[in-house]
């Protein structure tokens, strides 16, 4: 195996050296297959994690370059060792200019209030009431645009702003497989001028 293309797939994923020397076995050579075991990995790792208990963290901010939008972002996460961890703490910088930029409104979907999906929910129907559909049809239409709904009010859900491949959550599961613990948003606020 080319010790190169393991330290690039490293540089590229930072994952361990020899996690990436494994997947480019498995990938037999092939380096963006490699990538995409390493993500499968890391998000059955980040699973396999969630039910840890996160009790060490920080809180990040990010100030916009015009000062009229602000954000803090309590991160946390298994241990204080990963607290101070540089890794740890680009994330929560990066979390937070997401929030800056993307303007969430809720962490998960668990926390969106039954009537506040209730209410969209009537207001799409008011907006279809009109068409000649069967109602089954309609139903499904108003369930698609709770779940765009969904997409664009829940951090988790929302495509991160940098890379609108994955989404935040899946942002957050690289961080976990490559530190090792539970990461979990536990609270944000946004403040704009």
């Amino acid at each position: 195996m080319d010790i190169e293309r393991v330290k690039k797939l490293r540089q590229e994923t930072m994952v361990s050296l020899i996690d990436c020397r494994n997947a480019l076995e498995e990938s037999r050579g092939d380096f963006e297959k490699a990538k995409e075991i390493l993500r499968k990995k890391g998000t059955f790792l980040a699973l396999k994690k969630t039910e840890r208990s996160t009790a060490a963290g920080i809180i990040a901010s990010y100030i916009h370059s015009d000062e009229r939008i602000g954000v803090l972002v309590e991160l946390n996460c298994e241990t204080d060792f990963v607290a101070r961890n540089a890794d740890f703490k680009e994330l929560g910088h990066e979390l937070a200019m997401h929030i800056a930029a993307m303007n969430p409104t809720y962490i998960c979907v668990e926390d969106i209030p039954s009537r506040v999906v209730e209410t969209e929910k009537e207001i799409y129907r008011a907006q279809f009431q009109d068409l000649e559909k069967p109602h089954e049809v309609v139903e499904k239409i108003i369930e698609g645009k709770i779940q765009k709904y969904s997409e664009e009010q829940v951090l988790l859900r929302q495509s991160y702003v940098r890379d609108d491949s994955k989404t935040i959550q899946d942002f957050i599961n690289e961080y976990i497989a490559r530190l090792g613990e539970n990461i979990q948003v536990k609270r944000f606020i946004r403040y704009q001028i």
